[in-house]
């Protein structure tokens, strides 16, 4: 059992260093003050060929699965950038892999290459504002129509619906009353983001103010029956795969964020004098550092295994939901402590660590709450009745 990085997931991390090097501290806090998507970061990723890392090659990716992605993403995370960097291309990471593996032949054609080459980018159109995690209880409904569908309904924090140009939307085709399940009869689309039928309004959130999150209202949006994924009724399976590897990315990318949170924190400790001696002389200080370094090594080993599991089509489930649950509670606690360490200086901009803990906030939130992740495992892993 070897627990070191790959040649090749090595030289991934240190290519990502270089990217990263070019986008400091001053790019990202002018992005979270004045917001803005970051496209001179987005298409410096894509011109690398970042975008395709875990996707086939014969539509232009790198075909190395979702480890390599997880390493790349951790890396992306690991830096001045944190989740706006990690946002910025984290949907066209994740989103798609649900059409290179649901999706027809002439579909991965005519979509994927546009993606993997940075020419078009994607929102996520899952969540609804009276659904929220209930997933099954959605009711933006796609009726049938002569040559396609006609979708109606209310999507919230789809994020980069601003700048996006497709959407995967999930919608139900047949109504709730007459499906076994809540979750069957609800199909997968991806679709033009049509801004004439569909009014998007930013969300003023607290913290990854440079890539948007939006409620997107929908009214009367044609949607060609060429752009369904798969067969109709089936979306809940198709998106619950994307899902898994949204997870372990998520997982991997609080523990980018926190890993920066401590080196910042570190370097701060040895550089601040009090009482003539650095604070990191102080054992008040080192140890709760010490406890992250430890608490984040472990959260970044479970996200490998999860990310293996994945790559190997291995049920991977519960190592999914853990590595996203483990690496956020670490990477908020690390984000946490690095501000304490600054102490009051923690609370400026200037430092940066206030910013990477309320971005790292969103790890526990989304794309699941921490409460559902251990509600799944309880029920999945652990064989204990349904709570809810």
């Amino acid at each position: 059992m070897d627990f070191n990085l790959t040649t090749e997931q090595k030289a991934i991390e240190q290519a990502i260093g270089q990217v990263m090097s070019k986008f400091g501290d001053e790019y990202w806090l002018e992005k979270d003050t004045k917001g803005g998507f970051p496209e001179e970061f987005y298409q410096a990723m894509a011109s690398g060929g970042w975008l395709g890392v875990s996707f086939p090659e014969e539509f232009g990716g790198a075909n190395l699965g979702i480890t390599a992605a997880t390493v790349m993403m951790r890396a992306i995370a690991s830096s001045s950038g944190a989740m706006q960097a990690a946002s910025a291309i984290h949907m066209n990471v994740f989103g798609p892999k649900c059409i290179s593996i649901f999706g027809s032949n002439e579909q991965k054609n005519r979509w994927l290459p546009p993606i993997i080459a940075g020419q078009q980018k994607s929102a996520f159109g899952v969540t609804e504002p009276n659904a929220g995690l209930d997933t099954g209880s959605i009711v933006t409904r796609a009726e049938r129509t002569n040559n396609g569908y006609l979708v109606n309904g209310r999507k919230v924090w789809t994020s980069t619906a601003q700048v996006a140009d497709k959407i995967l939307l999930l919608a139900r085709t047949t109504p709730k009353e007459q499906c076994k399940r809540g979750i069957d009869g609800l199909s997968l689309f991806y679709t033009n983001l049509d801004h004439s039928t569909c009014d998007i309004r930013e969300i003023d959130k607290m913290g990854r103010k440079s890539v948007d999150s939006n409620e997107v209202f929908i009214d009367n949006l044609n949607v060609p029956a060429e752009d369904l994924i798969g067969e109709e009724g089936n979306g809940f399976r198709y998106i619950l795969h994307s899902m898994n590897s949204e997870r372990i990315l998520i997982g991997a990318e609080a523990v980018g964020i926190g890993q920066e949170a401590i080196r910042r924190a570190a370097k701060y400790a040895k550089e601040r004098i009090v009482f003539g001696r650095p604070i990191g002389q102080n054992q008040g200080i080192q140890h709760p550092l010490a406890e992250s370094w430890a608490q984040l090594e472990a959260a970044w080993l479970l996200c490998l295994k999860a990310g293996h599991l994945f790559d190997e089509g291995k049920p991977c489930g519960a190592e999914a939901n853990a590595a996203k649950y483990f690496g956020s509670e670490a990477g908020f606690t690390a984000c946490e402590r690095a501000v304490l360490t600054h102490g009051g200086m923690g609370y400026a901009k200037e430092f940066h660590v206030e910013r990477l803990m309320r971005e790292v906030m969103i790890n526990r939130i989304a794309p699941v709450s921490q409460q559902l992740v251990l509600n799944f495992i309880a029920e999945q892993v652990l064989d204990l009745p349904k709570s809810y």
